[in-house]
């Protein structure tokens, strides 16, 4: 049987308006599918579903339908997204009002069960905002099986809406393990958009980026795959760009999901032609007996000021305005950060000042609305010697909290629903509790001269955040380099070039077939991104910032 031709033309929920007809348009497809939830994401749309319980979907999908609808039946392309959010059948009602305005015979199928809000107490998961299970890929397919041209779904795992249609093709069993999780590989590579094609990648100058296309993934009955891209379109498919994309917000060996666990130290990469990077090897194991809950909930309200600070004395300007900044009624968090991005002696004014930042939070949205901005502002003629601030006074946004929760996955429906027949999805039959892999056998160590210059100038890296946690996965492109790497980027050296860390829980994970140590940070993230709680709140550049510090690195690699 010839292998699905998978392609993603959304990896988040704002990503490349024009993607879908890109997609649709460039080349051939069997499937388009899209990610548009994140846990962020969950709290928008929640908030979306306060205010309007008809909404709680991904409205973008919905306009992106207006123009690729037409094109994907005409081309014979059917669409799987995830955007249906909290309200997956919702979003499909509104495609089916879409195609009939639009003349269109389309059969719309949508997967329900994960929103587990009106269960939250009796699941022993609290009174959050949302609380949604990640379910598996076999409601897709389900629906892909009964016909649908169209399949939406609430909180599935990013990998299912690539996995389902795989499993819809080739009549994979829940039990087909290894063909599971080579689709999952497939899919962590391209739910991510045009992370696997070039975008976000550490060596980003040696291909043109400008405008990359979006990935595809062509999955065989093996459960093997090839990762390309549309031909003429811009950025690259190396095994570079997909190692990256395997270490993006991952931990250990296990990566598990509510199907498959798959192993992650046993995929294998190489290049087979220009853009064309295959996956093979990939190895599963049975999935655990419990389902990880998104669950968000409304933390209160925050605000923030950031003064400039110019020229000489910034210790003490700063130290100033945190003396005159006072408040009738002091919010229940102050936090103060002082970047030092100033430069003695400096050319331009922007390089010769710093940024001083004052967050606030507080469940009553008076306190750190107008009271707190405008009292920041009061002082700008009694303060510091060249007093301004990046923006004008706002008022109070709120924010949200999110923590992962876990609940048997028995106890969740995973219902398809086709044509108004709802077919139940059963649980696993057989589950495995998920444990830490045996780190593999390590490299004799390399030795010579040394030289100290940034860790970049041999190591990629990308980085991203799971709830509270950051995830830095690190990788080296040869045999010599990574003799080095596993050796030298211990925990202890890590915490070492960013301090930041030094407090928390460091985790090291080693996945020597690709030649990659990823590291997991443990609450670096506080309450997730959407408590804002640091000032790179996804962690999207600490990668980046890891890069950049010096180590004393092997003369011949350099």
């Amino acid at each position: 049987m010839s292998a699905i031709r998978i392609g993603n033309a959304s990896g988040f929920y704002g990503d490349r308006f024009s993607a879908v007809r890109e997609m649709l348009t460039g080349g051939p497809l069997d499937v388009l599918t899209g990610d548009y939830l994140a846990e962020l994401t969950m709290l928008i749309l929640g908030r979306d579903r306060m205010k309007d319980p008809k909404l709680g979907y991904a409205k973008t999908f919905l306009r992106q339908l207006e123009d690729g609808l037409g094109l994907a039946l005409d081309r014979g392309v059917r669409i799987v997204a995830n955007a249906g959010g909290l309200n997956p059948s919702g979003l499909a009602d509104a495609i089916r009002e879409l195609a009939s305005r639009l003349g269109l015979a389309v059969k719309v199928a949508h997967v329900e069960g994960d929103d587990l809000i009106g269960r939250a107490a009796e699941l022993g998961l609290g009174q959050p905002l949302t609380a949604n299970a990640y379910l598996g890929a076999f409601g897709i397919a389900e629906c892909l099986k009964a016909g649908a041209d169209v399949v939406v779904t609430g909180r599935v795992t990013d990998a299912s809406v690539i996995v389902g249609p795989a499993i819809a093709r080739f009549g994979w069993r829940p039990t087909d393990y290894d063909q599971l999780a080579g689709a999952v590989a497939a899919g962590h590579v391209i739910e991510c958009g045009a992370q696997a094609t070039g975008g976000n990648y550490s060596f980003f100058q040696e291909h043109d980026i400008r405008h990359p296309g979006f990935p595809i993934a062509e999955i065989e009955a093996d459960g093997s795959s090839v990762i390309t891209k549309h031909d003429g379109t811009g950025g690259a498919v190396t095994v570079g760009t997909v190692t990256a994309q395997l270490l993006y917000e991952i931990s250990g060996a296990r990566y598990a999901g509510p199907d498959v666990t798959a192993r992650f130290d046993t995929v294998e990469l190489s290049q087979e032609d220009t853009d064309r990077v295959r996956i093979s090897g990939v190895r599963g194991e049975p999935p655990p007996p419990s389902l990880k809950v998104s669950l968000n909930t409304l933390g209160g309200f925050r605000n923030e000021t950031v003064f400039v600070l110019t020229g000489l004395d910034i210790e003490a300007k700063a130290e100033l305005v945190e003396q005159q900044l006072v408040f009738a009624k002091p919010p229940a968090e102050i936090k103060w950060t002082l970047a030092r991005t100033d430069r003695p002696d400096a050319v331009s004014e922007e390089e010769a000042s710093a940024l001083l930042r004052c967050v606030v939070k507080d469940p009553d949205p008076k306190v750190v609305g107008r009271a707190f901005s405008s009292a920041a502002i009061e002082i700008a003629l009694a303060s510091y010697p060249g007093f301004h601030v990046t923006a004008p006074p706002g008022d109070a946004s709120p924010f949200g909290l999110f923590k992962p929760g876990f609940v048997d996955a028995k106890l969740v429906e995973h219902v398809a629903v086709v044509d108004g027949q709802r077919i139940a999805i059963p649980p696993a039959a057989e589950t495995l509790e998920l444990a830490t892999a045996d780190e593999p056998p390590l490299p004799e160590p390399l030795a010579g001269p040394v030289k100290r210059v940034p860790l970049g100038l041999v190591a990629g890296a990308r980085s991203g955040d799971k709830g509270g946690d950051a995830n830095v996965g690190v990788w080296v492109r040869t045999d010599e380099a990574w003799r080095w790497l596993v050796h030298a980027l211990t925990v202890d050296e890590f915490r070492g070039l960013l301090p930041e860390t030094a407090s928390l829980p460091v985790t090291r994970h080693v996945f020597g077939n690709l030649k990659a140590v990823n590291f997991v940070v443990t609450g670096i993230l506080g309450d997730g991104v959407a408590s804002q709680a640091r000032f790179d709140p996804q962690a999207k550049a600490l990668g980046e910032w890891l890069r950049s510090r010096h180590m004393d690195i092997p003369e011949v690699l350099l």
